[in-house]
Formats: C-alpha cells, structure tokens, sequence
C-alpha cells in the first residue's frame, strides 16, 4: 500500500482512480461505523469495477489523500489511520501487502507470526479505525458526503412485518435440504456431515440450517428464488441476530470456536442491496441450480 501510495496523487483531481478514491472513502467510512471490514471484491461491485486488482491505486490515492489531511495545517483530528486497512483479501481475510508490511513496521517479528497472530493483530489495529471520532469531519474536509443508504426504502418496508414473499414454501423447503446435504455449497468440505436444519437458539430462533464443523459454527440462513428484495433484507438482518446469539452463547459456555452467519440464495442477489450487505459484514452465497 506505501509503495502504491507514492505512486499515486490525492484523489482531487480527473483521473479515474481519483473519481473513484472519491467514492470510495464515503464507503470505508461507513464500514468504519458499522465497524466491519470488507472484501475488495465487494468494494469493486460497489464500485462499478470489472476487476479488484485495480483498487490498489484507488487505495493509495486514499491513503495519500489522508496523509496530506493529516499533516495539513490546522487539521485538528491528529493523525487518521489507515482506513483503508479495512478492505481486506476474502481467501487470506488481510490486507493487501503494502498494508502488511506496515504494521510490521510497528510491530517487530509481524513477518514471523501465523496466519491466525497476524489476523489478530490486524483486528487490534481496526480498533483505532473504528474509534477515530473524527471520520465525518474526514468527509467534510474532502467535500465528500456520506455513503448514502441505497436500501433504506427497503428496509423501512422490512420493519412493517408485511410479507415479503418467499416464505416457507417448497421452494424454500428444498433450497434448505440442499444446503444442509451439500456443506460445499457454504466452502465447508464436501465430506463434513449434514447440517442441522431447523436448528433452535437460546433467543428461541430457528437456524435454517446450522453446521458444526470443528470448532467453527456456521448457520445459514436460506432465502428462495421466489423471495423479493424485502425478504432478502430481512434474511441479512437475520444472520447479524443469529450471529450476536451464538457469540453471546459461545460467551456464556466460556468456549472456543468461532460462530458465522451467512445467507444462502436461490436466486442472483440483487445489486440494490450490496451495500446493506457490506454494511452489515454479511456473506451471500448464491445458488442458482439444485
């Protein structure tokens, strides 16, 4: 990222990478509030970028627009940290290397931690991300506004408990035992025996389907093709309860494993609602023959 960085400008200016820096930070911001990061291929879609590989200069031209703020005078956040920190690799679940070799920098033997350490140290770094009270004035100072909610209209519509099609119909019914016969479909593997389904939670919730694969517990919840946008959302906002629940249970036993909640479609998951996706730090997987 530092060496990208010094090969790209402050994102006031016509180039493509400046135009998207622009909308780009607005975004990272909005994760930073949510306090989830995010995948580059995520950040691209939302982007309009046929390829993530080019977010590398939009990145660096974030991270020396915010290092210019930084210094320029009478700034009066201090130093802003690495926001970009937040858009991280989905298979390795890090940064980019420029980024890495950053915190080893501030940290002597980074180069030699695990997979694991290095991700942990990374998510005490999202901390000062995350606490920096000053990401609006951020905005302000780059005459930016703020990510707009995109799915608002379809959320208000979610809270009214009107349905929103899909249900518990057979089309539904089906897409759930597939899911539950074939863990690969949620990159568990192949072999892993079949996932609960109707699976109960202290809250009194039922997982779709819950898996148990070795120290990490993956519920997903299934959404059909006969499922409209409002029912989508809902399903989003279902994994952030499932996953809050299984945590605090997880807190409560004093146990070790690690708890995920994704959601499952039987349908291409609609554009309109990528950003409350990525807001919400919710993985979608689609399933569009079974």
């Amino acid at each position: 990222m530092a060496e990208t960085a010094s090969q790209t400008d402050n994102m006031f200016g016509d180039k493509l990478y400046q135009t998207r820096a622009r909308q780009a930070l607005p975004i990272l911001v909005r994760q930073a509030a949510s306090r989830k990061p995010i995948f580059y291929e995520a950040l691209a879609d939302e982007l309009g970028m046929p390829n993530p590989r080019n977010l590398n200069y939009v990145l660096g031209c974030v991270g020396t627009t915010l290092q210019e703020l930084s210094r320029k005078r009478g700034w009066s956040g201090g130093e802003i940290p690495y926001i970009q920190s937040l858009v991280i690799n989905q298979q390795r679940r890090l940064p980019g290397e420029g980024f890495e070799g950053f915190l080893a920098e501030r940290m002597t033997g980074y180069q030699n931690l695990s997979l694991a350490d290095r991700r942990a140290y990374l998510d005490a770094y999202w901390y000062e991300v995350y606490a920096y009270p000053y990401w609006r004035d951020v905005l302000e100072a780059c005459e930016l506004t703020p990510a707009s909610g995109g799915a608002s209209d379809i959320v208000e519509k979610a809270k009214t408990g009107k349905s929103g099609g899909g249900g518990e119909g057979e089309e539904h019914r089906a897409l759930k035992e597939y899911v539950a016969a074939n863990p690969s479909v949620v990159g568990l593997p192949s072999n892993l025996s079949p996932g609960r389904t109707e699976a109960l939670l202290p809250s009194g919730d039922k997982i779709d389907v819950l898996f148990n694969a070795q120290k990490r517990l993956v519920a997903v919840e299934v959404k059909s093709n006969i499922s409209n946008d409002v029912d989508l959302a809902r399903g989003l906002f279902q994994c952030v309860k499932y996953r809050a629940v299984m945590e605090a249970e997880r807190g409560f036993e004093g146990a070790r494993y690690s708890v995920e909640a994704m959601l499952v479609v039987g349908k291409e998951f609609p554009k309109s609602l990528c950003s409350l996706q990525n807001s919400l730090g919710v993985q979608v997987i689609e399933v569009l023959n079974h």
